[in-house]
């Protein structure tokens, strides 16, 4: 049984002006998310800012949004790390809270061989025999590329390694993956802009960013094209391609988080060494939330 079917959420981590999390509009962006129909909440992924979190942070907000989101959907937990141990850690921390999911990007700057891959996501699952896994390939962000045939044996060869968040944006990639996975492998989109021809892949769904701002929007886009409503999605993914364009436009989260404030979601700011949205850009990002139907209050 699939972990999800639609858009999950890769949710932003709120914080005060003093850079600490904010659980309070933490708790407020989980209810938007869920009232408007996401699919799954992902915790403390890229666009969560995990990387600048402390373990102890990082695990109290994983934490905070599987207690209250109470399994009305399910919580996929960022919990992946360039040190196995470290994210065993983790990981073990996350299953005893309740996570539905576990995500685990590819151990970055060290750059591990496709041996070491496999190494580290079998330690990894292996720690927490009853939790699924989501890998998750980014290698424009790691340096690091899971190959078809490795993310294959690994799916066959462990059993809670279930699925993958494929965002190398090399479709012909996905598509080798897929023809070799038998249907071993849930595939999840990584890219906003390639939605539709993942699912057209086998795909089941996408963990998104754009869903921060129109999760409505783009969890209908998924469903539409699962329903048979080809024309229907494909119209939801072309009209929100500037939008994905803007929210793009500098490294995530930046550009998503300027887009919450200007819903007047009131985020708060990012954590060093990321920056505020360049104004230019901001303007830009402006005009296609407004182009998409998104109301501006800033």
């Amino acid at each position: 049984m699939a972990i999800f079917k639609g858009a999950g959420v890769a949710i932003v981590t709120p914080m005060h002006e003093d850079g600490k999390v904010n659980y309070e509009k933490l708790e407020e962006l989980l209810e938007f998310q869920i009232a408007n129909g996401t699919d799954a909440i992902i915790i403390c992924g890229t666009t969560g800012e995990s990387s600048t979190m402390t373990h102890g942070e990082h695990l109290k907000t994983i934490k905070f949004a599987i207690d209250k989101v109470a399994k009305r959907v399910p919580v996929i937990a960022g919990t992946g790390s360039n040190c196995t141990e470290t994210a065993i850690m983790m990981s073990q921390e996350a299953a005893s809270y309740g996570a539905d999911a576990l995500l685990i990007v590819t151990p970055y700057y060290n750059k591990a061989t496709q041996k070491g891959l496999i190494a580290h996501y079998t330690a990894i699952a292996e720690s927490v025999p009853e939790t699924p896994i989501i890998m998750y390939n980014v290698p424009s962000r790691t340096g690091c590329n899971i190959q078809p045939a490795t993310a294959v044996a690994l799916a066959k060869n462990v059993k809670n390694i279930v699925g993958i968040k494929a965002a190398s944006g090399d479709l012909s990639q996905i598509a080798k993956m897929m023809s070799m996975a038998d249907g071993c492998l849930e595939l999840y989109s990584g890219n906003d802009d390639q939605v539709l021809p993942v699912l057209s892949l086998g795909g089941l769904g996408v963990i998104s960013v754009l869903s921060n701002v129109a999760p409505k929007e783009t969890h209908d886009m998924v469903m539409k094209f699962l329903e048979g409503d080809i024309a229907g999605a494909q119209k939801i993914q072309l009209d929100a391609i500037p939008l994905i364009n803007a929210l793009f436009c500098e490294v995530n989260p930046i550009p998503v988080k300027a887009a919450l404030n200007l819903m007047g979601m009131e985020v708060g700011p990012l954590r060093m060494p990321l920056s505020e949205m360049e104004d230019a850009n901001k303007a830009v990002l402006k005009k296609a939330m407004v182009d998409f139907g998104i109301k501006v209050v800033d």
